[in-house]
């Protein structure tokens, strides 16, 4: 093969017409939008001549086109080496990116150089050719051979062969170094593309909104069976590393706005309380004036949809993900189908701006719940553990989602009643009861029980009876009151969740008529020994009879509009007798419709007015309880928040990225469409760090972002328009639950399942693999601590399998994808977790592993590094190849020169160009020597750059 000429290989070509598709979809169902010609071609050379005598040239071809109109070079791209051949056939096509698109009259000029070493910095010139794209077009075959013109003018450098060929067809070339099973016929290098086959994102109006800027790039290999592949790389940028994080900063300036609002609505407070209330509104004002600021400075910037490595400890950018980018591997073979790989890559969800120096999330929260106590007992608050103060948040919000859902369906059984109508009456009130009786379940809680006794006794001048006592006996002992107080303390007061009621009262009383942390009794007696509450207060003086009366009064209103609705429905029945039609008519007349919404209209008012007292008083409960975390949390809990608050942003812009692109690929497979309504996809996050130094922090920040990501679910709605802004993903919701509406296209939303349409919440279960593979990691697992990743991968391979079992109980293994590779998932499962609790030095066998799974699965592919350029690109190749070597037969003599070529001249090198500016991977010899030997990059491609 490598002296052979006449077999030229292929280059590819996308033309596309100028107008939209008069059918509106095209077979995958989307809308088609122009776009400009989109030239790919390869190259091959012959009887190159060498410097010297005595040696075969190393040969690389450099491509740059002529702007036709400013008459200048543009620098396009280079091909690999191809070393000590006088005819090299380059693997490394060329494509033309959307911001110089191809005209009939753009000049395409081929250099041709002899490299003296790999890193292409001592290159000698041996000739160069030009040609326009309308002499390719207009060639027989749509071949060109062009004479090299060497320094001198003379026409002896040798020849250089552009081929071009059209994606999708069939293409005869010559057979000459290419054997079929049939030798009269010639074998086609590219089989014609199935329809189904792959979801061509390019083409669609639905990449629009969220994919922009491509880059692409094309090769040719060889397969086992010396036939010839063509693989397309494309990376996009995503507008959704903007868009997402500056919705969320919008919900989150919302709601803490909403939580100053509820602590004024709180109503008069004790002093003590009231200057905590004062002091977290104070703390709660100054995160939304940050993120106000940030939100701003967001606004500011046009255009950019990515944010590069070397600004992620830039402050007005922390929210935005660094380096978000699609990327997918398209492959076309003989006699099979095309199919495409698709990943999202993205440096780690991390707090760089506020930096590692105390670890990351994962420790900094355990260390807070750790010390919280000892805060409640500095601010003198009730200590919540995070479980009470979930069930607060979740109480809040069950509130502020069923109260309107309520009043609504309460307004339509009127209506019914009103068009007396039955069956609209029968509808309306089964709705109406599964909400009410959801609600009354939600608020059927001990927590919010014990947090009225506790706001009850935060009220300005409550004083419990044992209070009272003690004054009383006060102003006769004064002399004995510490000492009995703390006879009378009970062994088990200091013990988390053991304390007493009595000291609640005791405690809150207490603190209720002072003006700082010091309380005295009445003139100039000593202040009385505050007690330490450490479990949520139990009902102790007080009434709380009430708040059992006031909620089980919405079940009797309830009650009360069922009982009337069957009264009406049986007089109504009873009415209904053998009725001569000359009187229908009278009969109609003469009834009034309106009769049955009167007769109703009372018990339903009551109900209304009953869920409207619940919820002012239960919002007023879990707002002090809210309250009372919050101030023991000053200040760390508000710096972790918005620490929390920017990893996920970052995480779940990357998630909404990663769901939109699998949507888009499976929109026309139904088995994927029914597993995404029926389960869920399982989102797979590989991730290189180290389990050394900073890496340790990032990694713990990015276990929380991720695990918050299953707070987290979507749904697919009916854009207004077909117009691109209305297809934008939109966020809504608190910190507690968030949910991505998806917009399609009107015919495309058409083609979905009924229960998508309807707007059936879609799960996304989120899981992390690590394994470090830089040689700090050589210097953790010497020297160090790895159980971080040991628990990180332990604890995720449990999650994956429970979603395995999950989807098999669900969804049948016919309908998840075909892989050549004949390996049963259960087996990929059970290697998995051999692999995750052997005791193995970068055993990247894991993320080897879990990928496969995940592709297995319908998943989404995720890969992270610090800033998904370097150690990510290392990844992404070798994935790519490792899929090209077991689904499509890449000879095993090609895998590594396809290896080299992709980090050489592919996407990745381009994704490195576009965060630092340099075609460098940031890598020195050093670092190299303890990567695993296939993620190490080929020479002349790393260097000491800045990153």
């Amino acid at each position: 093969m490598e002296d052979s000429s006449r077999h030229l290989g292929h280059c590819m070509v996308d033309m596309k017409e100028l107008s939209a598709n008069p059918e509106g979809l095209s077979a995958a169902g989307v809308i088609l939008t122009p776009t400009l010609l989109q030239v790919e071609f390869s190259l091959a050379c012959k009887d190159l001549l060498a410097v010297g005598k005595d040696r075969k040239p190393n040969a690389l071809v450099q491509v740059a086109v002529i702007d036709p109109h400013k008459q200048h070079l543009v620098s396009q791209s280079c091909t690999e080496i191809v070393e000590a051949n006088k005819d090299p056939l380059f693997l490394t096509g060329v494509t033309f990116p959307s911001e110089y698109p191809a005209s009939p009259e753009t000049l395409v000029k081929l250099t041709v150089y002899d490299a003296k070493d790999k890193s292409q910095e001592s290159s000698c010139f041996l000739g160069s050719a030009t040609f326009s794209v309308g002499d390719l077009l207009r060639a027989k075959d749509e071949r060109l051979t062009l004479n090299l013109r060497s320094s001198d003018g003379v026409c002896a450098a040798g020849t250089v062969v552009v081929s071009r060929l059209k994606m999708g067809e069939m293409e005869a070339v010559d057979i000459e170094h290419i054997t079929t099973d049939i030798t009269s016929h010639k074998c086609p290098v590219v089989c014609e593309s199935a329809s189904h086959a792959c979801f061509n994102r390019e083409n669609t109006a639905l990449a629009g909104p969220v994919f922009k800027n491509p880059v692409c790039k094309v090769y040719r290999f060889q397969t086992v069976d010396n036939k010839w592949m063509l693989v397309r790389e494309q990376m996009e940028e995503c507008t959704l590393s903007f868009s997402i994080p500056k919705q969320l900063l919008s919900l989150y300036i919302q709601e803490d706005m909403s939580r100053v609002q509820d602590l004024r609505e709180l109503g008069e407070l004790s002093p003590h309380w009231d200057n905590l209330r004062k002091e977290v509104m104070t703390r709660y004002g100054g995160i939304i004036t940050t993120y106000q600021e940030t939100l701003a400075e967001l606004d500011k910037i046009t255009g950019c949809s990515f944010k590069p490595s070397c600004c992620k400890s830039q402050k007005s950018l922390e929210f935005i993900p660094i380096n978000l980018h699609t990327q997918r591997m398209r492959v076309t073979c003989p006699r099979k189908t095309d199919s495409s790989y698709d990943i999202v890559t993205v440096g780690a969800p991390a707090a760089h701006f506020q930096g590692f120096k105390c670890g990351g999330l994962q420790r900094l929260l355990s260390r807070y719940e750790a010390e919280k106590k000892s805060f409640s007992t500095a601010y003198q608050c009730i200590y919540y553990s995070p479980e009470h103060t979930a069930k607060a948040h979740e109480v809040l919000s069950t509130m502020n989602l069923l109260h309107p859902l309520i009043t609504g369906l309460a307004e339509q059984l009127l209506q019914a009643a009103q068009e007396h109508s039955s069956p609209g009456l029968r509808d309306s009130l089964k709705n109406l009861s599964d909400k009410t009786e959801q609600f009354v379940h939600t608020l059927k809680d001990e927590l919010v029980k014990n947090a009225l006794l506790a706001l009850h006794t935060a009220r300005p001048g409550y004083v419990s009876k044992n209070q009272k006592q003690t004054l009383v006996q006060g102003d006769q002992h004064q002399g004995h009151i510490h000492q009995g107080s703390d006879q009378k303390q009970s062994p088990s007061q200091g013990l988390p969740g053991h304390s007493p009621a009595t000291s609640v009262t005791e405690s809150t009383a207490v603190c209720n008529n002072v003006e700082g942390s010091q309380t005295t009794m009445r003139g100039e007696e000593r202040p009385l020994p505050l007690k330490h509450q450490d479990s949520i207060p139990h009902h102790n003086e007080y009434d709380e009879e009430e708040w059992d009366r006031v909620w089980a009064s919405v079940a009797k209103c309830l009650n009360c509009v069922i009982a009337m609705v069957d009264k009406l429905q049986d007089e109504d029945n009873s009415k209904k007798e053998p009725i001569l039609e000359q009187q229908l008519a009278d009969v109609i007349t003469s009834h009034n419709p309106g009769d049955w919404r009167e007769q109703l209209r009372p018990a339903v008012t009551r109900l209304k007015e009953c869920v409207m007292e619940v919820v002012e008083k239960a919002k007023r409960a879990m707002t002090f309880v809210l309250l009372q975390e919050a101030a023991c949390s000053i200040p760390q809990g508000f710096f972790l928040q918005q620490r929390r608050d920017v990893v996920f942003s970052q995480a779940l812009a990357a998630l909404a990225c990663g769901f939109v692109m699998r949507l888009y690929a499976g929109m026309q497979d139904k088995d994927f469409l029914r597993q995404l309504h029926l389960v869920g996809l399982v989102a797979q996050f590989e991730s290189l760090l180290s389990t050394y130094s900073d890496e340790i922090g990032m990694l713990e920040d990015m276990e929380v972002g991720i695990s918050d990501l299953q707070k987290v679910v979507f749904h697919i709605t009916e854009a207004k328009t077909d117009d691109l802004s209305d297809l934008q993903p939109l966020v809504c919701g608190r910190r507690d639950h968030f949910t991505v509406e998806v917009p399609l296209p009107q015919l495309v939303f058409q083609t979905l399942p009924d229960e998508i349409k309807e707007g059936k919440p879609l799960r996304v279960f989120p899981v992390l693999f690590n394994v470090g593979i830089n040689e700090q990691q050589t210097i953790a697992e010497r020297f160090g601590d790895i159980s971080l990743q040991e628990r990180i991968n332990q604890k995720n391979f449990e999650m994956l399998e429970a979603y395995y079992k999950s989807l098999s109980g669900k969804v049948s293994v016919e309908c998840l994808p075909c892989f050549q590779t004949q390996t049963d998932i259960k087996e990929l499962l059970e290697t998995l977790g051999q692999n995750v609790v052997t005791k193995k030095r970068k055993n990247v066998e894991i993320l080897w592993t879990a990928g496969m799974i995940c592709r297995r699965l319908n998943g989404i592919r995720f890969t992270s590094c610090k800033s998904a350029k370097d150690r990510t690109s290392m990844s992404v190749t070798l994935e790519q190849c490792a899929l090209l070597r077991d689904e499509h037969q890449l000879s095993k003599d090609f895998f590594i020169r396809a290896l080299d070529c992709m980090r050489r001249e592919g996407c990745r090198i381009e994704n490195v160009q576009k965060n630092i500016r340099c075609r460098k991977y940031a890598f020195n010899m050093l670092q190299l020597m303890a990567f695993p030997k296939c993620y190490r990059p080929p020479e002349g491609t790393y260097g000491k750059v800045d990153s």
